[in-house]
């Protein structure tokens, strides 16, 4: 299976990024780009979106471009800082670029913006198992 063909398969078996709308945009070997809508039941108690929204899209962005590499790769550290409030309707973007794999470790930047406006920046860490990912 070619590396950029994962994610596609991953979300494919992936019913909570289903759930939250969240499409693939754009992947290539190293790097993937995901997008989706913020939607009323996303919503909290304050009527902005949950912060567990933009985080959950960053992490499948940052996961989808982990696995390109065509091992298993899983996140074992995780987190996020919320620099905007996001409203129901509001279109966001995360973007997952793996500059280097080395190592079983990987360490990642994920940016999530609406349009051109940065709204969160989240960071990863991902280890590299040695299973393959199967057709």
């Amino acid at each position: 299976m070619k590396g950029e063909d994962i994610p596609y398969k991953m979300l494919s078996q992936d019913p909570f990024s289903t759930w939250m709308g969240i499409e693939i945009l754009e992947c290539e070997l190293g790097r993937c780009r995901v997008g989706m809508t913020v939607r009323k039941d996303m919503l909290n108690s304050m009527g902005k979106a949950h912060g567990g929204i933009s985080y959950s899209l960053a992490d499948t962005a940052f996961g989808f471009a982990a696995n390109t590499y065509g091992k298993y790769a899983v996140s074992i550290e995780s987190s996020i800082n919320h620099i905007e409030a996001l409203n129901e309707g509001d279109y966001l973007v995360a973007e997952s670029v793996i500059e280097k794999v080395k190592t079983k470790l990987g360490f990642n930047i994920i940016e999530v913006k609406r349009q051109d406006e940065l709204v969160a920046l989240f960071k990863g860490i991902v280890y590299r198992t040695q299973k393959d990912w199967e057709e």
